[in-house]
């Protein structure tokens, strides 16, 4: 049910308790937990041993640009908004930069053991101040095209894809890390636009969405991780998704009013997340107290985000393949332009 955090490069023996137990489904490691290739190497294999046998995931970040937690020993990767400036003078290239992007990112995170990246970002590039150079671009048709070809980059390299932040955080200004934010478009402007890149990239058969903590009240009171109206009935039946929700962080100001971790999951759960972060560690023991109590995601389903097989770091360094990409991405890093 939990993906949790932890505090630091090594494991706390009440860490280690907490990541064996039954309730926790995952890790979501930060920079905080990364000092070096070597290092998140064998953190990550401590973390395994605890949870040898069953469906157990280990998660990051790794968007590129401002979002890239694991840097050293791993390549630089340019944030999307610089493949959607590439979109506007020649599609094709962009579609292909995309890919790439996209393998490299996976590719190095599972030569570490790294499950999945949350990624693609499909919200629109509409002025947030926390998505802002982390989205492709403004139009929903150049975002759905960018992310299909993301897409199918990720899967190549053998990692789940994630799409996020359903079913759209780019329309408005507020960042959900610290602050309430509302949404005052009807289902019909939101579909028209946000949702485009969501139900193109679903059609691909996307395992996983995350929710946004965004509030849409023309759609429903709850945000939309709490919202039994955007889970069930837009994403699960109106769009026909089938794979994992997630929530996005329950310790985020904008998963609910004041500071109970324990309603924000009980919320999530009601609404039908399958999967919820508590990404703090300083929330992760009354996310357990509570989960004590809630039905669990089967191990099997989160089994489905589980990384496939791939090469080990020192013959992924020896692909002539991987040198072209990076390459190509350093020449699109240095670009001036912007989406």
């Amino acid at each position: 049910m939990l993906l949790i955090g932890i505090a630091g490069i090594t494991l706390t023996n009440r860490e280690c308790e907490q990541l064996a137990s039954p309730l926790v489904s995952g890790v979501v490691l930060f920079t905080r937990n990364f000092q070096s290739r070597v290092q998140v190497s064998e953190l990550i294999a401590e973390i395994r041993k605890l949870r040898p046998d069953d469906g157990f995931i280990v998660g990051v970040d790794q968007e590129g640009g401002v979002v890239q937690r694991f840097r050293d020993g791993f390549t630089r990767l340019p944030a999307l908004a610089k493949l959607g400036a590439l979109h506007d003078r020649d599609p094709a290239q962009a579609r292909a930069r995309a890919e790439e992007h996209a393998w490299i990112m996976a590719s190095e995170l599972r030569a570490v053991d790294v499950d999945i990246s949350f990624a693609p970002v499909v919200d629109l590039a509409r002025g947030n101040r926390i998505i802002g150079s982390r989205a492709f671009h403004a139009h929903p048709e150049v975002v759905a095209e960018l992310a299909d070809a993301y897409v199918r980059g990720m899967h190549m390299a053998g990692m789940a894809v994630t799409l996020k932040h359903f079913p759209g955080h780019g329309s408005v200004l507020e960042d959900t890390h610290v602050e309430k934010a509302v949404d005052a478009r009807d289902l019909e402007a939101i579909r028209r636009s946000d949702l485009v890149p969501f139900t193109e990239c679903i059609r691909l058969g996307v395992e996983a969405v995350m929710m946004a903590h965004v509030i849409y009240p023309a759609v429903d009171t709850k945000p939309a991780g709490q919202s039994g109206v955007w889970i069930e009935d837009v994403l699960r039946t109106g769009l026909g998704f089938e794979g994992l929700v997630f929530s996005d962080d329950i310790s985020m100001a904008g998963a609910g009013e004041g500071g109970d971790v324990g309603k924000r999951l009980q919320a999530h759960v009601a609404a039908g997340c399958d999967l919820i972060l508590a990404c703090q560690p300083a929330a992760v023991e009354e996310a357990l107290a509570t989960a004590r109590g809630l039905p669990a995601c089967a191990p099997e389903r989160v089994a489905t985000m589980r990384g496939e097989a791939t090469a080990v770091w020192s013959s992924l360094m020896d692909n002539p393949q991987r040198d072209v990409f990076i390459a190509r991405l350093a020449e699109l890093e240095v670009s001036g332009d912007s989406a």
